[in-house]
């Protein structure tokens, strides 16, 4: 028999329960989150930052990279480059070669000391060699990393440990791409799916636990540097696959193409994910390329809806557009700003340089991260400064900025800082060429 006492006892417990479990942290344990979409959907968010700026939990120094940080279970996890030898020159034509080691780094999330690391000599032949360019993924206890010159690793998330690896090249018989291997891997049930290159082998999917090989399909030159991404469409899940030549859909369960578009971008640079609204696809690249398609409803297709043209559309490069409401928000890669496009039509509906360049001027590749949050965005620009904005269909509404880190990087003659931040336990994590900084974030 129930007592009344008993009652009231048992219903605080659901109640405590049930409140615990909605104050839980969020993980950031891959590229955009944990659905890769840059939704980030943690409360008790800041409005604005205080006056004396962002509030700097912990900073802790590191080497070189790209790559942004995943953060699961209180840890940090990212990856950097130590060079001992050769000169690191920005040549966007040239390969210098370095000497160096690549590191797996995994750090406290509260106080940013580090609990383990991996390394291993890694000699580099790429364009832009400051170092790895994939953000880790965290699935099950493990965690998988890809340097730039195609070493894929699985690691006992907790100590370290190497459970099993690759070298793609080798393995595969395919050259390291001009700007190296970017391609964040995705965990997909017991499968990890790679971009890898070479003949019949663009895109490799192994058994996560073992890295046996489960298939490959497509070939060419290269893979190209857009990162794997599976949408919902036709009454099917879809693996998307944008190689410097086509866009290709593909079953994630057995490799077998579902459809295939042309969509080439210039230099070979297929980066930006390809972003699904409803039954909306937009993918686009530098070079004025940029498609609108319709997926359908039955079966996995897709039609064009519209083509960019000179003065319509967003043509994202470092960085991956999000649509919210209708628009398409997205940074131009050659002209370098922010636009508000509407997804229907293409229509241009406003632009801005403030967010990327901190200004009114044009720069080649002028980037900038947007990830939501509630109503409004975060936007982490190339200047260093973290940003709390409005975006809508009428335009940029700046709320707050703080400037987080230096640009250590150089592009085009200018400093910048690229690389996706992670946003998980009510803060950010963000670094450059020299440190990771936890800024919190929270009310």
């Amino acid at each position: 028999m129930i007592t009344r006492w008993g009652l009231t006892l048992a219903l605080s417990v659901v109640v405590v329960s049930f409140h615990a479990a909605q104050v839980v942290a969020e993980d950031w344990p891959q590229w955009m989150g944990a659905n890769r979409d840059d939704r980030w959907n943690e409360t008790g968010i800041i409005e604005k930052f205080p006056e004396g700026g962002a509030k700097i939990l912990w900073r802790t120094p590191i080497a070189g990279g790209y790559s942004g940080p995943a953060v699961a279970g209180g840890k940090v996890y990212v990856t950097d480059y130590v060079r001992t030898a050769g000169e690191p020159k920005n040549d966007p034509g040239g390969r210098p070669e370095l000497a160096g080691r690549e590191r797996v780094l995994c750090l406290d999330a509260a106080s940013g000391n580090e609990l383990w690391k991996y390394e291993y000599d890694c000699p580099y032949k790429i364009s832009y060699p400051a170092g790895p360019r994939a953000t880790p993924t965290v699935s099950g206890g493990k965690v998988y990393t890809l340097g730039a010159e195609g070493n894929l690793l699985c690691l006992d998330a907790a100590g370290g440990k190497v459970l099993w690896q690759k070298d793609l090249k080798k393995e595969y018989q395919t050259e390291t791409p001009m700007w190296g291997f970017t391609g964040h891997p995705l965990v997909d049930g017991k499968k990890l799916i790679c971009l890898v290159g070479g003949q019949g082998s663009v895109a490799v999917a192994f058994d996560k636990d073992t890295g046996k090989e489960l298939w490959k399909v497509l070939s060419g030159p290269d893979a190209g540097y857009c990162p794997p991404s599976i949408i919902e469409a036709g009454g099917q899940r879809q693996l998307l696959i944008w190689t410097p030549q086509t866009l290709n859909s593909l079953n994630p369960e057995t490799g077998e193409v579902y459809w295939t578009e042309p969509l080439v971008p210039q230099y070979g640079m297929s980066i930006a994910a390809p972003q699904k609204a409803g039954d909306w696809l937009y993918a686009s690249g530098i070079g004025s390329v940029g498609v609108a398609y319709k997926l359908s409803k039955e079966k996995p297709g897709v039609e064009i809806a519209w083509e960019g043209k000179p003065n319509t559309a967003v043509y994202c490069g470092t960085s991956t557009p999000l649509i919210d409401g209708g628009v398409i928000y997205g940074n131009d890669c050659q002209v370098g700003n922010l636009r508000g496009v509407d997804l229907a039509t293409g229509k241009r509906l406003w632009e801005s340089f403030v967010p990327t360049t901190g200004g009114e001027r044009r720069e080649s590749h002028g980037t900038v991260f947007l990830t939501k949050n509630a109503d409004r965005y975060f936007l982490f620009s190339e200047t260093g400064d973290l940003i709390i904005a409005k975006l809508s269909k009428e335009g940029y509404d700046e709320v707050s900025r703080a400037h987080i880190l230096e640009p250590t990087g150089e592009s085009f003659g200018r400093s910048v800082v690229w690389c996706h931040p992670a946003y998980a336990n009510k803060c950010a994590f963000v670094r450059n060429d020299k440190e990771i900084v936890c800024v919190s974030l929270a009310k």
